[in-house]
């Protein structure tokens, strides 16, 4: 009996443990926009823009916010992220996570891993 309840044990916890279901409950990673070619990349803090600015932003697990560099769209004013699912955000200009959840405005996926 205790060898089973071992074995499950560190099934359990492989299953915890492993890197894509960490990442999947997370705002990080690349995002690609539904409408075209256009992506980010966030990790922690860091964001790379669609333009290919790299900055810091606000960070929380399921929300970030950064604020728009010139030379792109809509430069000084501000992006939040909320994380709708797992492979789904939602970009507006709300001040705040909870603001996000509500706003409209674009939704954004996960980008499909490279194939070859």
């Amino acid at each position: 009996m205790p060898h089973r309840l071992a074995a499950a044990i560190a099934m359990v916890a492989a299953l915890l443990l492993t890197p894509a279901d960490a990442q999947a409950d997370a705002i990080d990673g690349d995002w690609c926009a539904t409408d075209g070619p256009r992506m980010m990349s966030i990790r922690g803090p860091a964001v790379v823009t669609p333009s290919g600015q790299q900055l810091t932003g606000e960070y929380e697990r399921h929300f970030f916010r950064y604020q728009v560099p010139a030379g792109e769209p809509k430069a000084g004013g501000t992006i939040s992220m909320v994380l709708l699912n797992e492979d789904t955000v939602r970009l507006s200009d709300a001040a705040d996570r909870w603001s996000a959840l509500q706003a409209g405005g674009e939704i954004w996926h996960r980008c499909a891993a490279p194939t070859s």
